[in-house]
């Protein structure tokens, strides 16, 4: 009797155990939706070292409207004259031929933006791999300050990812991405970036 006593407390305490961590594991998730949403609705568009730009796809040496969205944004904030270099990021897709940061480069400078004042990087094939390139790139060239652009969605992770490789990040959110407008698709990003938001602030993580 004393072992079948024992042994159902035991599982008394794994259940409180579980239940403790599933809720606990919960009100993260929500803390963390809560700031992606927070994050994309704010635009801290101001005087920086470079503008920045996050890759999105690219169709035969075009934008997508993505990354066309996120190109318009940063071009308006560098005719506001908000910094004197403009990096654009994305490496190369399966299957293409050019990178979403060449594509990039082609758009801005066809739109007035000189060769001399934009720099790529060419290679990351995730968020934190452009990161991560991006302040090596800042350091170099001892800069520390950066407007991030690309989806609202985007800004709480990009934000925490710059804190972790070393550059001081101003978020400035496109408002025109077709995304945005697709209430399905807005909330997919958001539960996804709800998701990897807390990744990127506790792990060095390949997102």
């Amino acid at each position: 009797m004393k072992r079948a006593a024992r042994a159902k407390h035991a599982v008394r305490i794994v259940q409180r155990i579980l239940t403790v961590a599933v809720v606990a594991a919960f009100a993260l998730w929500i803390a963390s939706a809560t700031a992606v949403l927070i994050w994309s609705s704010r635009d801290e568009a101001r005087p920086a070292h470079a503008i920045v730009v996050l890759g999105a796809a690219q169709y035969a040496g075009k934008p997508s409207p993505v990354l066309r969205a996120r190109l318009d944004h940063a071009l308006d904030l560098w005719n506001r004259h908000l910094a004197s270099l403009l990096i654009l990021t994305g490496g190369t897709g399966a299957g293409d031929t050019t990178s979403e940061a060449a594509v990039g480069r082609n758009y801005a400078r066809k739109h007035g933006v000189p060769d001399s004042a934009i720099l790529v990087e060419n290679e990351g094939r995730t968020t934190s791999e452009s990161m991560r390139a991006v302040a090596g790139m800042l350091e170099v060239r001892g800069l520390q300050t950066a407007l991030l652009v690309s989806d609202p969605f985007h800004m709480l992770r990009l934000r925490i990812l710059a804190r972790r490789f070393g550059f001081i990040p101003y978020t400035s959110p496109t408002q025109t991405s077709p995304i945005s407008p697709n209430r399905e698709e807005r909330w997919k990003y958001i539960f996804s970036e709800s998701l990897k938001a807390p990744l990127a602030f506790f792990f060095e993580r390949k997102l």
